[in-house]
């Protein structure tokens, strides 16, 4: 690919992650919640939502997945349901900080992976995003494997670092509130986000 179009995706792909949704609001939660451990697999996992959404619009398969809107409804009810129940957990937690960073079982890597996956494959931002971006700037249908590798390197760098960023400073927000009280008020509003992103994830 053109190094031009190259950093015209990167430009654009990093407003695209760095804007608020359901997968930033999430990520915030529970790294204001439980801190940095955990994070890693959630963000692994939105990660790879968005290679399968750019190996779907590179194999044209966008359109197909756009057309079966009752499939992907099942997905996001899914993350949806996943939210729901982090939310819950976060909501009901305990205030002080050394039991509320532990991370309860169903917040085990998989778990966590999981819910990043479904997070970004329930997401129709996401789609649309590849959907409508990509033929703006690439030829698709003579887009090669060494091309599909240069646009994966930027998607995963360019996720992994804003995401990063948030969760570090999540995790400095965290650490300057360390009372019961205000863990308490965190716990809640963060529960209160993640239940807002749930129904985000579900009703897009």
């Amino acid at each position: 690919m053109e190094f031009a179009d190259l950093i015209v995706f990167a430009g654009i792909f990093v407003l695209a992650v760095a804007s608020p949704g359901p997968a930033v609001v999430a990520l915030l939660a529970r790294t204001l919640a439980r801190g940095r451990k955990g994070s890693g697999p959630l963000i692994a996992g939105l990660i790879l939502g968005d290679l399968v959404w750019l190996s779907a619009a590179a194999l044209g398969m966008a359109a197909v997945a756009a057309a079966l809107g009752s499939l992907f409804f099942l997905v996001r009810l899914a993350g949806a349901a996943y939210l729901l129940y982090l939310a819950w957990k976060l909501w009901t937690a305990p205030t002080a900080l050394g039991h509320a960073a532990e991370l309860p079982e169903s917040g085990s890597a998989f778990g966590l992976f999981g819910s990043g996956l479904a997070i970004s494959m329930g997401n129709p931002k996401t789609m649309a995003f590849y959907l409508a971006l990509l033929p703006t700037i690439i030829d698709l249908p003579r887009l090669t494997a060494a091309g599909f590798a240069e646009l994966s390197v930027i998607i995963v760098v360019v996720m992994a670092l804003v995401l990063g960023a948030y969760v570090g400073l999540a995790h400095r927000a965290r650490d300057l509130v360390a009372s019961h009280r205000a863990v308490r008020w965190i716990n809640r509003v963060c529960g209160g986000a993640m239940a807002g992103a749930a129904v985000a994830v579900a009703t897009k």
